[in-house]
């Protein structure tokens, strides 16, 4: 079952319960269901640009549960069932669902909302204490979905600076520093 469909937009309820939705249904019971499509919606976007880089670490899915639970009001317990949910939906889905779930956002949240979702996207992609090329191309395609102006990704973005990979030198040497830790330049024989 898609996630899609999990927001009631689609799919049956068999589908529901065979695809494990009925933990993050369960972990949101009592909430008012705008809420807690809200709260889904919130949850599965964070995953994109934690996911552009093709992981998800445990640290990123930490960081993402403490937000939900933030901005979503909810228990922590709740926000990382959430959050593993959206996590294992977005990585079935390979990203064929972004769109939607951007859109359906884009529709109930506020300004306000959507601008504290973008800077929650780049204190995510922050986790590792380095924003990639590909993390901070991913919340710009979500800034542009959101209907965000260019000027409102920047605002957002100018208190992250410090993290961007670009910034502070190229991503395949930090990759490659996260990784094995520092490496020496090859030496040049004359």
């Amino acid at each position: 079952m898609s996630f899609w469909e999990w927001l009631g937009l689609g799919g049956t309820p068999a589908a529901r319960e065979s695809d494990g939705i009925d933990r993050v249904e369960t972990a949101l019971a009592g909430l008012e269901p705008s809420k807690a499509r809200y709260v889904a919606c919130f949850a599965y976007i964070l995953t994109r640009s934690a996911r552009a880089d093709h992981e998800v670490t445990d640290e990123e899915a930490r960081e993402m549960a403490r937000i939900v639970a933030r901005q979503g009001g909810v228990t922590p317990e709740q926000a990382a069932a959430v959050i593993a949910v959206a996590r294992t939906q977005a990585l079935r889905s390979g990203g064929t669902e972004d769109f939607l779930v951007t859109r359906e956002f884009n529709q109930v949240a506020t300004r306000e909302q959507k601008l504290a979702l973008l800077d929650a996207l780049f204190v995510v992609s922050a986790a590792d204490r380095s924003i990639r090329t590909v993390e901070d191309n991913e919340i710009r395609r979500v800034a542009n979905e959101l209907k965000l102006e260019h000027a409102d990704y920047i605002a957002v973005r100018a208190p992250h600076r410090a993290n961007l990979a670009v910034i502070r030198g190229a991503d395949a040497r930090d990759a490659a520093t996260d990784r094995t830790g520092p490496t020496d330049p090859p030496s040049r024989k004359s």
